[in-house]
């Protein structure tokens, strides 16, 4: 188990670091410390997450959902889910946690035909676990090891590379088998569903092919348009429209990996023209659709 002073050479992202693109290829781990300043709005990205409390209190609202943990707790977010950080004055000055960035690809090289590594992500969905001391101290050590740059007890060229997939493969073979347990989810209790939110997305996600107009939205959760606009901000720390371009995108983008022409995934996603679509693919990405260009973030 690595102790305090090993824990300090860890691989760390900032609190205020906005970063949600992976820089390397395959799988990213590391520590954050501190409230988090470059995560407030909801944000999305095509590679898995994990995020695992070291010490102190965290929260994550993830679309209808927030979640309040303590150490010890794992989050699980699944690719293109809208998640942010849940701001609470001064409840997580102290917190420190690992975070976990691996995308689909490097999972299925390190999954067999009988064991899909991913489906730790999908089988109850986005959700939080407290495990049993034994395991989670097991999944702890792993990742402190995955998020030191160099393994000061191994002295051979090359080492680093060998070991952290077999740390990676020890990691997901086991959060696996305790994520097909029940009884580790968390209660109810630890917990908030914001219903408000959750009849709002379950209409966009329902018509994001067609227009959606805010009327349609502010009419589900039966508030006047601007009332609705206002409190739609408050919740999730984005704008109506832009949350619908975002699941729009989304959509797009997820068409396009699997192979539909650009005029197909921008059709099916709803956006009303080419132009349109371009232009909010750019803004978000960086570089016009396409498979080959397609960003992992």
């Amino acid at each position: 188990m690595p102790g305090k002073e090993e824990e300090t050479r860890l691989r760390r992202l900032e609190a205020a670091d906005e970063r949600q693109y992976m820089i390397h290829e395959k799988y990213e781990v590391y520590e954050k410390q501190g409230a988090p300043s470059g995560a407030l709005t909801f944000h999305y990205h095509s590679f898995y997450e994990i995020i695992y409390v070291l010490e102190g209190d965290y929260a994550s609202m993830i679309e209808e959902r927030t979640y309040h943990m303590k150490k010890g707790d794992f989050l699980l977010i699944d690719a293109n889910k809208m998640h942010k950080y849940h701001f609470i004055e001064k409840r997580h000055d102290t917190s420190r946690r690992l975070i976990v960035w691996i995308t689909k690809e490097m999972l299925d090289d390190l999954s067999r035909e009988e064991v899909d590594l991913k489906s730790c992500f999908t089988l109850y969905g986005t959700r939080a676990y407290h495990f049993p001391v034994y395991y989670e101290e097991m999944l702890r050590n792993c990742l402190l090891k995955l998020a030191m740059p160099e393994m000061p007890d191994v002295d051979l060229p090359g080492a680093k590379p060998v070991l952290d997939r077999g740390y990676l493969t020890l990691f997901f073979v086991y959060l696996n088998a305790l994520c097909g347990r029940r009884e580790y989810l968390f209660s109810a209790q630890k917990g908030t569903q914001h219903p408000m939110v959750e009849q709002v997305l379950a209409y966009i996600d329902e018509h994001i092919s067609e227009p959606i107009l805010v009327e349609d939205l502010a009419e589900q959760v039966h508030m006047s348009k601007y009332h609705f606009l206002r409190k739609f901000k408050e919740w999730t720390g984005v704008t109506a429209h832009a949350f619908v371009i975002h699941k729009r995108l989304i959509k797009a983008r997820e068409a396009i990996r699997e192979g539909r022409s650009i005029t197909q995934a921008y059709q099916c996603a709803g956006f009303s023209d080419y132009s349109s679509f371009l232009r909010n693919f750019k803004k978000a990405y960086g570089v016009p659709p396409g498979k080959k260009t397609l960003p992992v973030g």
